[in-house]
């Protein structure tokens, strides 16, 4: 019998397990019901957490088709949202820099009293963009997800400055001459407006209804002054309004080019190769709904799987939308926990294995999915 390829690539169950950790538990599953398949695992993220590792493991991937380390990862003291010391990492692939912004500028650094969208910096992202800079990097890739900041990007502009600037101006930052800057996000918004940073994301940062006129007024008369000193204004540019606005301080200042960071990581480690002769593909994320077609990282892997005629199966800790899921091509779709089971419960790491690798024993064995084995 011809040996069965699958390919595993579950975004994070956040605040349970890693990308790498899901991924892990999904292939003990299917080695007990297939030990013969070959098993291939990458990790995954749309921008947000994780998103480091899944540049690490997958584009050691490519070359050896297995999970590996790749790249080197810089480590240095920054500041955090609220300006505060804190360690964080970027990842260098050659001259390439792959930032994860949620490293310096993340609401999970805060904790819950501390959030306040009128305070927060991205000062700390602008430090390691400039480190990079430094090192040599002539790319950057920078994912957008998870910030506790709508600063419209002016921290990490401070930053850059003053970490680069011969006159203290951002004229005088000349290093970033050449440079190529991508960011990863799979927000849309605009910066300013009902549908921009502040209205759409900032309470979701600790910012009452108060503060969001106000952080939406300083988005407004930033992007004016920008816009008068360039000569050209993209706070309506789409992306403009991610990470509060750090999407439209890349865009605006460094000439950024923005795409969905599903596609920009599969591209990367060359995903589309990976199909070739695979027999399944296993996706999931902590929860699937309607929004898992937005962006999502299920989604964009799903949307590659279906032009090699790939069947995708996704899982989540949380389903709901499972015939709207059907509809747009997921093959069997399937929540890891029984129902009833507390969410304390569900939560504990050891369990979210065992029931992870049991989703899939179960899916593997099934009529739907066993009729072509």
């Amino acid at each position: 019998m011809k040996q069965r390829k699958i390919i595993i690539a579950i975004d994070s169950f956040k605040g349970c397990l890693t990308s790498a950790e899901a991924n892990e538990a999904a292939a003990a599953g299917i080695r007990e019901v297939w030990p013969e398949a070959e098993v291939m695992q990458t990790a995954v993220s749309d921008g947000g957490e994780g998103w480091i590792e899944a540049f690490r493991t997958g584009a050691g991937l490519t070359l050896s088709r297995r999970p590996a380390a790749s790249g080197e990862r810089v480590a240095l003291t920054v500041c955090d949202p609220l300006m505060r010391p804190v360690q964080a990492s970027y990842l260098m692939l050659g001259r390439t820099a792959v930032i994860e912004i949620a490293q310096a500028s993340g609401l999970t650094l805060l904790a819950p009293g501390e959030r306040n969208p009128l305070r927060a910096s991205t000062y700390g992202t602008g430090q390691l963009v400039a480190d990079a800079i430094r090192r040599g990097c002539d790319k950057v890739i920078a994912g957008l997800g998870g910030s506790a900041t709508s600063d419209c990007g002016m921290g990490m502009i401070q930053a850059i400055i003053d970490s680069l600037s011969e006159n203290g101006t951002w004229a005088g930052v000349h290093q970033l001459k050449g440079v190529e800057f991508t960011i990863a996000t799979d927000v849309a918004n605009p910066l300013c407006g009902e549908n921009g940073a502040a209205c759409v994301f900032a309470p979701q940062k600790g910012a009452t209804p108060e503060m969001v006129r106000l952080l939406d007024e300083r988005a407004r008369s930033f992007a004016g002054t920008s816009a008068r000193h360039f000569g050209y204004d993209r706070r309506n540019q789409p992306g403009a309004g991610a990470a509060g606005g750090l999407g439209y301080a890349f865009m605006q200042y460094m000439n950024a080019t923005c795409r969905p960071g599903i596609d920009l990581l599969l591209d990367t480690i060359g995903f589309d190769r990976l199909l070739s002769d695979a027999a399944m593909v296993i996706t999931g994320e902590g929860s699937a709904d309607r929004q898992t077609l937005m962006g999502k990282a299920a989604y964009g892997i799903l949307r590659r799987a279906m032009c090699r005629d790939v069947p995708v199966c996704l899982i989540a800790g949380r389903t709901a939308d499972t015939d709207v899921l059907s509809a747009a091509g997921f093959s069997h779709i399937a929540c890891v926990n029984p129902p009833g089971l507390p969410a304390r419960v569900a939560m504990n790491p050891e369990v979210a294995k065992q029931n992870i690798a049991r989703t899939m024993r179960s899916v593997l064995t099934s009529a739907a999915l066993g009729a072509g084995a």
